[in-house]
């Protein structure tokens, strides 16, 4: 099924989005310097409103009674079940979606050309790279039988949000799909993977400017990120395919992130970078973060 979310307008801080037809106006920081373009009118049409009133958190405010406890987004390969959060999340980042598509292909293309495909996604979320892999293995017959030599490794250190993405998965029929679904640490993580001796061959991060692991240990991007960076390269050393690093932080931009990709895994592969945005209907772009990737077929 087509994507079912549309970015309808923002400015002034906030964004209106309509996520499988429920309009939602939710804060944006990307979107503090713009204007709104669209009518107050169409604004006011909004099923829910999230208002922050303490650091992160909010509440949410719903003209629908009752009001909503989940609904299901559509994307091209899966769904995801999305859920109002006290800090207004609701399970999707929407700019994610072309690089969903981007990892669905290349795992499909590198299934075709290998005995033995492992896909590795740190700071997962709620699965939505989790899915895009998996589905491109279960299209190709593999389930979790084949988990040996065919999986993808889910991996985010709150508990809850693992829980979230194996209902994501259920959800979109991938229950069966060869996935290890991990409530741990990123960086405890691939450094117990290194002295099992364990084997990937592509790596997707998400990480955080600033984050806790599942037993306090403090993530720092600017300072922990080389060190992972590092780590992912030697799991990946033997068969690399490919990896893909996207950040929300303003302090690490696309150039940036392509430098730090060629640094940690110098093998010759094809690298570029780009700036994660969403767009409304009328054409105008909401800066959404950054990407950087290496493919290495």
């Amino acid at each position: 099924m087509p994507f079912s979310y549309r970015l309808l307008d923002f400015g002034k801080g906030r964004k209106l989005e309509q996520f499988s037809g429920l309009l939602l106006d939710r804060p944006s920081p990307p979107a503090e310097p713009f204007p709104m373009r669209e009518p107050v009118s169409l604004w006011n049409q909004a099923a829910g409103t999230f208002r922050r009133s303490e650091g992160l958190k909010g509440i949410w405010r719903w003209k629908t009674s009752p009001a909503p406890q989940s609904w299901t987004l559509e994307t091209n390969h899966f769904s995801l079940i999305l859920k109002p959060t006290e800090v207004g999340h609701l399970g999707v980042f929407a700019e994610q979606e072309p690089n969903w598509e981007w990892i669905y292909e290349r795992t499909k293309f590198f299934l075709a050309q290998r005995p033995a495909f492992r896909v590795l996604n740190l700071f997962a979320y709620t699965g939505g790279s989790t899915l895009a892999a998996a589905a491109a293995m279960r299209e190709a017959g593999k389930t979790s039988a084949d988990a040996e030599n065919f999986s993808v490794s889910h991996v985010d250190s709150a508990k809850n949000i693992v829980q979230w993405a194996r209902e994501n998965a259920e959800t979109s029929g991938l229950a069966d799909a060869p996935v290890r679904w991990i409530g741990e640490d990123a960086m405890k993580f691939t450094r117990r993977e290194l002295k099992r001796g364990k084997k990937y061959d592509a790596v997707i991060l998400d990480p955080p400017s600033y984050g806790h692991g599942t037993k306090g240990e403090v993530w720092k991007l600017e300072k922990d990120l080389p060190e992972l960076l590092d780590l992912c390269a030697e799991l990946i050393a033997d068969s690399p395919a490919f990896v893909l690093l996207t950040a929300h932080s303003p302090g690490l931009d696309g150039r940036g992130m392509a430098r730090l990709l060629r640094e940690h895994f110098p093998r010759p592969g094809r690298c570029d970078f780009y700036p994660m945005e969403l767009k409304t209907t009328s054409g105008r772009v909401l800066p959404s973060g950054e990407a950087a990737r290496i493919d290495f077929s």
